[in-house]
């Protein structure tokens, strides 16, 4: 098996009108332990190919991003089906159980007795634009590999 790599890089990533969702210019790099799924596979799979210095746009759709919007994931939920004292605003997020694969809900609207809920990713459905440089390439170290992510430059912290 190939030697597990640490990718950083700059990012600016933009919807498919030109919004500007998230950048890292002017903050730290993003690192990522590659195969470890820490970013959209469509993304990973090109910033594998690229090297230090590289600069590339990335267009990624959404089946490689964020996923197809599942409609089956907006649902109407009773509002006794939560513990007693629950007030939840739209636009507020919560998870079913603490299962990292579970699905996080967005409160889409309120209504009397129900929310009105999404459990699709805020930007599933939707293809994206990466401007991407790769600042560094290395070999993963031992404790990175052991914990199944980077741990930013040259794998000091987390």
């Amino acid at each position: 098996m190939a030697t597990q790599r640490v990718i950083g890089f700059h990012y600016t990533v933009h919807d498919e009108d030109g919004e500007e969702l998230d950048t890292s210019l002017g903050d730290e790099p993003l690192y990522i332990l590659e195969g470890a799924r820490q970013v959209v596979p469509g993304l990973e799979r090109e910033v594998a190919l690229m090297k230090v210095g590289d600069r590339k746009t990335v267009a990624v759709t959404a089946a490689e991003a964020y996923g197809i919007h599942d409609p089956s994931l907006v649902l109407r939920i009773d509002k006794s089906q939560f513990p007693d004292g629950t007030e939840l605003d739209v636009g507020d997020q919560f998870a079913v159980d603490d299962d990292e694969e579970s699905p996080v809900f967005t409160v889409l609207s309120v209504e009397p007795d129900a929310y009105m809920v999404d459990g699709n990713h805020p930007l599933a459905g939707r293809d994206l634009v990466f401007e991407v440089e790769i600042v560094e390439v290395r070999a993963a170290t031992k404790e990175e590999l052991s914990h199944g992510h980077a741990h930013g430059a040259h794998g000091h912290h987390h």
